[in-house]
């Protein structure tokens, strides 16, 4: 079983920069993939990055690629999404997930490669 509490969302103008966390618990944190996906108003969930347990892969949706940046630290159990350039069409609840794969060098962009999830922060971009 594993935990994810999801920290720094909140209210930035365009142009400006966030960096959300993602804590996880357990002892096998390195062995799982991790993503971030984001949800906006009337919209579905969709997927923004993902890095390998391994630290070795990352992979971005094309609408963030350039501007986001996904890193985790394994010895701190904690996944990062650094946000700069902000755009008003980034505003959506932001949530991270975990999934265990057989290759630690593995990336998931779909929602059901995921296993566990956050319970999200809210990030809000203003024009």
């Amino acid at each position: 079983q594993v935990q994810l509490v999801e920290s720094g969302g909140g209210l930035v103008q365009a142009g400006g920069s966030l960096r959300l966390s993602c804590a996880a618990s357990g002892r096998t944190f390195s062995s799982y993939a991790m993503g971030w996906f984001r949800q906006a108003p009337g919209k579905e969930r969709e997927f923004v990055a993902a890095i390998s347990g391994s630290r070795s892969s990352t992979y971005y949706a094309d609408s963030v690629k350039g501007r986001f940046t996904i890193s985790r630290d394994n010895a701190k159990n904690t996944v990062y999404l650094q946000m700069n350039s902000l755009k008003p069409e980034d505003t959506a609840v932001y949530y991270c997930a975990a999934g265990w794969g057989a290759y630690t060098t593995a990336v998931y962009s779909t929602e059901t490669q995921y296993h566990y999830w956050g319970q999200g922060t809210q990030v809000t971009v203003s024009s």
